[in-house]
């Protein structure tokens, strides 16, 4: 019992010795910091996707104290709400900044690409560009293997028939997709842009229309028919300016080849509230349980039904047959009856013709009796 006293006692004087050193220890090393610091950083999202241009929420939380002119609007997740909060703790006025979306400058589907060879090998877009260059005959074109998806933290970016596709209400603009794309097919540009080239061929027109049907040609009819200068075609390639660019859609009506896309002709379905997207899986749900009740409660009726089905069906058949049976008869009858009536005639005929020499023969005797008596 003594030897467990003893024990404790060692243990807990260890401790007090050392919460005493740790807590001096504290004080000496103690490094002030900025209080705004862990403010500013409980505003932050804290998805540390890299997006402002620092490493994470905790260096911009950092910058944003050390450096007064920098701006509080980099945030492309938190995007003006987390701005206007930043700008309350800094005491700054948070400008509306620009929304910012991710672009894929191609449209090389499966349909419209030429596939160079099969790959069976590892699955992403890195290691096909290291290994040969890609799979496709375009060597500029989307790989399709999803290296922009499994970088993308918030659902935005998947990959569909062949090519990247950006979700515009999802995507945030941080730029992890256009990191992560080894032909940097992927550019981060202001949301209000809405006609763009997809397309990132700079080959000779001949040579990238037989490699992608979708291809820019580098034929400058978009830049001859745009009335603000705002398209130009350099290295083969068509570039739009966005400062310049009035979102008037002629260069898009103009491209022989479809490599412009307009995005206002694509209209985004409206969204539902929560509770009628809730209200929707609970009717979906109730038709459900309804249709297995029914399925459960009555089998038999079901099966006698099929019966009966059955049953006139086979009714109908067997009228049908009945039916075409009696016209059969009909028309056995008609034409056995029709020759009767032929032979008839041609029996009369032929003994009016076995009479006809009789006749004459009395006529004669006749016409020399009267001869005779004259005579």
């Amino acid at each position: 019992m003594d030897l467990i006293v003893i024990a404790i006692v060692v243990v807990v004087a260890i401790g007090l010795v050392a919460a005493c050193i740790l807590s001096y220890a504290s004080k000496v090393f103690y490094v002030p910091v900025d209080e705004r610091v862990s403010k500013l950083r409980a505003e932050l999202p804290g998805a540390n996707c890299g997006g402002c241009g620092f490493a994470g929420c905790d260096d911009y939380a950092n910058a944003l104290v050390e450096d007064p002119e920098l701006s509080i609007n980099k945030c492309p997740v938190g995007g003006a709400a987390v701005a206007a909060k930043l700008g309350e703790i800094l005491g700054k006025s948070a400008e509306a900044g620009e929304k910012q979306l991710a672009v894929v400058m191609c449209n090389g589907t499966r349909d419209a690409v030429k596939p160079l060879l099969a790959y069976n090998d590892i699955k992403t877009c890195k290691a096909a560009k290291n290994l040969f260059g890609g799979m496709n005959a375009c060597p500029f074109g989307c790989l399709g293997l999803g290296d922009c998806e499994a970088a993308c933290d918030f659902d935005a970016i998947h990959i569909c028939d062949g090519v990247a596709v950006v979700n515009k209400d999802a995507c945030v603009a941080c730029g992890a997709c256009a990191k992560a794309c080894p032909n940097s097919l992927i550019r981060i540009s202001p949301a209000k842009n809405l006609v763009v080239v997809k397309c990132h061929n700079t080959e000779k027109g001949g040579v990238a229309r037989k490699e992608c049907s979708n291809a820019c040609i580098g034929c400058m009819k978009c830049q001859k028919v745009c009335k603000f200068d705002a398209i130009t075609v350099e290295n083969n390639l068509a570039y739009i300016d966005p400062e310049k660019c009035k979102n008037c859609g002629m260069c898009a009506k103009e491209c022989p080849t479809g490599a412009i896309h307009d995005e206002r002709k694509k209209k985004a379905a409206p969204k539902k509230s929560p509770e009628e997207i809730e209200a929707l899986k609970k009717a979906v749900a109730a038709k459900k349980a309804a249709a297995a009740a029914k399925k459960e409660d009555a089998p038999a009726d079901s099966t006698d039904a099929k019966a009966d089905d059955a049953k006139e069906k086979a009714a109908d058949t067997t009228a049908k047959a009945a039916d075409v049976k009696a016209d059969d008869t009909k028309a056995d009858s008609a034409k056995e009856k029709t020759p009767v009536k032929e032979i008839k005639v041609e029996t009369t005929v032929e003994k009016a013709e076995e009479k006809a020499p009789e006749t004459v023969k009395e006529v004669v005797d006749e016409s020399a009796d009267i001869g005779d008596e004259n005579v």
